[in-house]
């Protein structure tokens, strides 16, 4: 154990970091230290950085509250992230390194969102071992719907009517780099509206984003005389997310999120392994949006988890005693 060495993340490692993601199994663009900091101001960046004889094996996307480090507090999803041809006894061997450096700190728990098994480009399941290894408690499981590309697309009848009708009354999908008519005209009044919130990220701080990750951050609107609706989807190597989908209420009889959508899976991101419309949850992930769900479903979206653990720092005894 003691061939590991731990640092804690600061600008200085800028393209060790991102270099290192660039390659990891378990990694997307929301790891890169670019669109990690954009709201940097809101949160207490504890990020790791592990090494096995001089070499980086894993980093751990992190922020820091009194005695909880969280991987990530701002991100989807998060865990350690490792080198594609990482073996898991160094896997398992880093994550207790990275336990007993935190608990040396003062920090009593590391709380995970593990990363959707459809955005890993290889097998990596090895956190879900350490869960049950450590006796993490799990606090939170969360239900994706997520499209597997790889199979013939069936959609049900009612939503082959809908596109129908979207074709009928003439609506166009369009791609656009501006993301202003989405946010302002559709986004923001919707969630104001409807659950007196804002969107995670302001115009700005999209925009910023989109700047950054162009060909990752992609803005698509349906338009009738006007713009209806639009979806602004997350693209990593195996998987297109949709990250934000709105609709003009008095226009959603036209079909066109129904439209927006198979255009998206169909045409768009058919080249992809999955498509991902993302979680029905509320209530820290107990109750589903039934609605949401058949309309998500209707698209031959399936159920896939997320999983949520919180791990005792002085559980890396449990790692330490794994081996035979």
């Amino acid at each position: 154990m003691n061939e590991f060495s731990i640092i804690i993340y600061d600008g200085s490692h800028f393209e060790e970091w991102n270099n290192f993601i660039a390659k990891a199994k378990n990694a997307t663009f929301l790891f890169h230290r670019d669109f990690m900091e954009y709201h940097r101001d809101r949160f207490n960046d504890y990020s790791l950085m592990v090494y096995k004889r001089d070499v980086l094996v894993a980093v751990l996307p992190a922020t820091v509250e009194k005695d909880v480090v969280t991987s990530h507090a701002g991100l989807t999803y998060g865990g350690l992230i490792c080198a594609s041809n990482i073996r898991s006894q160094t896997f398992f061997d880093a994550f207790a390194k990275v336990l007993e450096f935190l608990e040396q700190r003062q920090i009593s728990n590391l709380e995970i969102k593990v990363i959707p098994k459809i955005y890993n480009t290889d097998f990596a399941d090895e956190l879900e071992y350490i869960a049950f290894v450590t006796d993490a408690a799990l606090m939170r499981r969360d239900l994706l719907s997520v499209v597997n590309l790889a199979k013939p697309i069936s959609f049900v009848n009612n939503k082959k009517s809908e596109i129908k009708k979207a074709i009928k009354n003439q609506l166009t999908v369009l791609e656009t780099d501006d993301m202003r008519d989405f946010w302002e005209q559709i986004l923001v009044p919707n969630l104001q509206r409807k659950y007196q919130k804002l969107p995670v990220h302001t115009l700005e701080e999209i925009r910023t984003l989109k700047g950054f990750f162009s060909n990752q951050i992609r803005q698509f609107n349906v338009y009738s005389d006007r713009i209806i609706g639009g979806a602004t989807v997350f693209v990593t190597e195996t998987t297109a997310h949709v990250q934000y989908i709105s609709g003009l209420d008095n226009y959603n009889n036209l079909g066109g999120l129904d439209l927006l959508h198979a255009h998206l899976i169909e045409n768009v991101f058919a080249d992809k392994q999955f498509f991902d419309f993302g979680i029905s949850n509320v209530e820290e992930g107990r109750k589903l949006n039934k609605g949401l769900l058949y309309w998500k479903e209707g698209f031959g979206a399936r159920a896939v988890v997320q999983n949520f653990y919180r791990i005792k720092t002085t559980n890396h005894l449990k790692l330490k005693q794994l081996w035979i």
